[in-house]
């Protein structure tokens, strides 16, 4: 699913961002692949705000729909290991 689809108060792990301009951008603020996320705030037509720490972000929605994430909890409840090696397609 992207940050778009995602609910309030869901705690998520960043998969993949697939604007690699964006990609370097968020790495500033910690936010890459691996990475925990809450969503705080999705505003109607708007921006998705984003926790990871103490700090928020505001995702615009045009990003939002370009940033694969997960559920935090289906990726531990199965075991699962962060892999970028996956023959995943997104």
């Amino acid at each position: 699913m992207t940050l778009e689809q995602a609910q309030k108060g869901e705690k998520l792990i960043v998969m993949k961002i697939m604007d690699s301009d964006m990609r370097v951008k968020a790495i500033r603020f910690g936010i890459m692949e691996g990475a925990e996320i809450t969503c705080m705030e999705k505003l109607p037509s708007g921006p998705v705000v984003i926790q990871k720490g103490k700090q928020e972000l505001a995702i615009g929605l045009g990003l939002a729909r370009r940033i694969v994430v997960e559920p935090a909890l289906s990726i531990l409840s199965t075991g699962g290991s962060l892999s970028y090696g996956t023959n995943r397609s997104y």
